[in-house]
């Protein structure tokens, strides 16, 4: 095989290749960038921030200190919470879904329940807290394009191995039909390595979730959880203890029930 055709092949395939695979890490950048810019505005929330985190930390444990900073809700010695006075105005709403729901499944007991008792017994607060968790993304990765077509993954291969044969058989006479024959090597060489930059260049492997995961693990407590233990290190002490409780005591504090007047069944006159 003459030289001269073996270069003219291999080279410009292997332009094309990188050509490519640099428009790709482009769309890719911009891509992570969109991703990323995703998950900023959803950590924007502090309540989102303080999902990933681990207990005491976590955005449970700040939506019942906001409560508290608030005035909504009070904590004994026992880490019981019970809702104050002020919970029951729509005025002094929390203004988050989460400390919201907190709230809502204070009220809906009849006597003081540890925070601990409403996060594992509480269905309708674990459903508020599924829900908030759909804000955030599943994946930063999203849309991430698949792998070459098989077809051209093949014809790929194939020219190589026609390169690589021909320049095996051929016996280049003079120095340009040489600088031929090392231009298709080159660009062979260059082919084979072009298969994992193609694999960086369209994300393989990227780990910006992980590094997001870690930044949330790592990010600043929560503001409420820091006000409360600036102004009351007592009440904060208490919520820690409130979610260490499980088990129901005397004070069950289970769910509130209605009575026929408030539940507008008939009450029977016999």
């Amino acid at each position: 095989m003459h030289a001269y055709t073996l270069a003219s092949v291999a080279v410009p395939v292997t332009a094309a290749l990188y050509g490519g695979g640099a428009v790709l890490r482009r769309r890719t950048a911009a891509r992570h960038r969109r991703a990323l810019d995703r998950w900023a505005a959803v950590l924007a929330d502090p309540y989102q921030a303080a999902a990933g985190r681990w207990w005491p930390d976590d955005a449970v444990q700040a939506a019942a200190a906001r409560l508290v900073l608030d005035g909504l809700v009070t904590v004994n010695h026992r880490g019981n919470l019970s809702p104050a006075p002020a919970a029951t105005d729509p005025a002094r709403s929390p203004g988050h879904p989460l400390p919201e729901a907190l709230l809502a499944a204070l009220l809906r007991r009849s006597a003081p329940a540890t925070l601990g008792g409403i996060v594992l017994r509480d269905t309708e607060f674990e459903a508020a807290r599924r829900e908030f968790g759909k804000a955030r993304p599943e994946l930063l990765t999203v849309g991430e394009p698949a792998g070459p077509a098989g077809l051209v993954l093949y014809l790929v291969m194939a020219e190589m191995l026609f390169c690589v044969f021909g320049l095996m058989s051929a016996q280049p006479d003079g120095g340009a039909e040489w600088t031929a024959a090392w231009a298709a090597w080159t660009a062979v060489i260059a082919q084979i390595v072009w298969f994992p930059v193609y694999d960086r260049a369209r994300g393989a492997g990227w780990k910006g979730d992980a590094d997001v995961v870690a930044a949330t693990h790592h990010a600043p407590t929560h503001p409420a959880l820091r006000a409360l233990d600036v102004r009351d290190p007592e009440a904060f002490r208490r919520l820690r203890v409130s979610r260490l409780r499980t088990r129901r005591g005397r004070n069950r504090g289970r769910p509130r029930r209605r009575t026929p007047a408030e539940s507008g069944a008939p009450v029977s006159s016999g």
